[in-house]
């Protein structure tokens, strides 16, 4: 294993456990086992989930073996992690229609023909009550609660049902069943990772190394992406929409995009950031960005024709290219229109903002608003229009 090789898997990981064990498998020149699993509980993926995915793809293209884990079992418990309440789980059918557009999406990534495609349904429909009981025997529940999340809810006297103890028992038993070497995960995952290193040990197999991947934060730069926040880019999206939302990133957020969900090396990123310190426009390089991600989940041509749609809007439209830049601050995580474009100046008031969306007079990024109560992220940055003459660029911040 050459120290590039190495640096590539290692790039953007927020931890390896153990680092001298993955070095010394990497050693035995035999293709690993690389999992990592996604429960189907949405429809769609975007590109937070893509982190975990690249992350397999840098694996696949050295020669490894990887194991995309749908949990459709675990799916219907529904991962408790980092949540303040219990659950609701999905039905089966809802899990099973999740995952099969997991399976067509996944694809714009990984090589089909190199990807094993496991559902950890295989495993534990075949499992017994009494071996559900053993496995479970295999824990503490002093254990359990060193989680952060569970151990909260436990001092808050908030309730833990006892189905959700078993989704980081059941998560650690896929590694055992799929014999896994490597599993991948957010940082948030490192408990229910560790699991798997301990019941790997406990049924006498080499324990997995865990690579622990940041969460992604979503177009406020704030919040982590997530389609319940709004602020998020589906891998789904259409062309010009993944083009105007990878553009209305702020500079800073845009250099952490680059690191975790590009393929081009870290020497030219580290080149282009350190071209943009030295006074290069960083739309420069948000455009290779955008671009970059629409080829993956689109096409060349469809890049090029969204770049030429944006500049269409930008550049040759009636957005004009100088404007008045202002920085909003909320408490909150979100600013309502009407607010926003009272407080911008932009309207005499809300009612007046509230009458100009209804009319159609207002825009955000050269395109129409619809949404009369929309609600703006924190940390974005868009060009907001009311009729023909009134523009102002606007940052949100808390």
């Amino acid at each position: 294993m050459q120290e590039d090789e190495l640096a590539q898997l290692l790039r953007g990981a927020d931890e390896v456990l153990v680092e001298q064990e993955l070095i010394k498998k990497l050693a035995e020149n035999r293709p690993l086992r690389i999992k990592a699993g996604f429960d189907p509980t949405a429809p769609d993926l975007h590109l937070g989930h893509t982190v975990l995915i690249n992350k397999l793809k840098q694996f696949q293209n050295l020669g490894h073996d990887v194991l995309f884990l749908i949990g459709d079992f675990t799916g219907m418990i529904g991962d408790p992690t980092g949540k303040n309440v219990t659950r609701k789980p999905l039905t089966r059918e809802e899990v099973l229609a999740n995952a099969q557009t997991y399976q067509e999406q996944v694809f714009k990534i990984l090589d089909p023909d190199k990807t094993q495609v496991m559902f950890n349904s295989t495993w534990m429909n075949a499992m017994s009550p009494a071996d559900l009981i053993q496995l479970a025997a295999k824990h503490t529940v002093a254990r359990m609660l060193e989680r952060d999340d569970f151990n909260k809810r436990f001092k808050n006297s908030q309730p833990i049902a006892i189905h959700e103890f078993l989704y980081p028992l059941i998560q650690g038993y896929d590694s055992v069943a799929m014999k896994s070497d490597v599993e991948l995960g957010g940082t948030d995952q490192k408990f229910n990772l560790l699991v798997g290193r301990q019941l790997q040990e406990a049924f006498g197999q080499k324990p997995q190394i865990v690579i622990t991947m940041p969460i992604l934060e979503g177009l406020d730069g704030v919040q982590k992406m997530s389609k319940s926040l709004n602020n998020y880019i589906g891998i789904a999206d259409a062309a010009d929409d993944m083009f105007g939302k990878i553009m209305s990133i702020s500079d800073e957020l845009m250099w952490r995009y680059f690191e975790l969900l590009s393929f081009r090396s870290m020497a030219e990123i580290n080149q282009w950031a350190t071209r943009c310190k030295n006074g290069e426009n960083p739309r420069n390089y948000k455009v290779k960005l955008a671009q970059e991600i629409i080829e993956r989940f689109h096409d060349a041509a469809a890049a090029a024709k969204a770049l030429e749609n944006f500049d269409a809007r930008f550049q040759r439209g009636a957005i004009p290219d100088e404007m008045e830049e202002l920085i909003l601050k909320i408490d909150g995580n979100h600013y309502s229109i009407a607010n926003l474009l009272k407080d911008a100046g932009l309207t005499a008031s809300t009612s007046e903002a509230i009458r100009m969306v209804n009319q159609g007079a207002v825009k955000i990024d050269g395109e129409k608003l619809e949404e009369v109560k929309l609600e703006v992220s924190v940390g974005t940055e868009h060009v907001y229009q009311v009729g023909k003459r009134k523009f102002a660029r606007v940052k949100i911040i808390n």
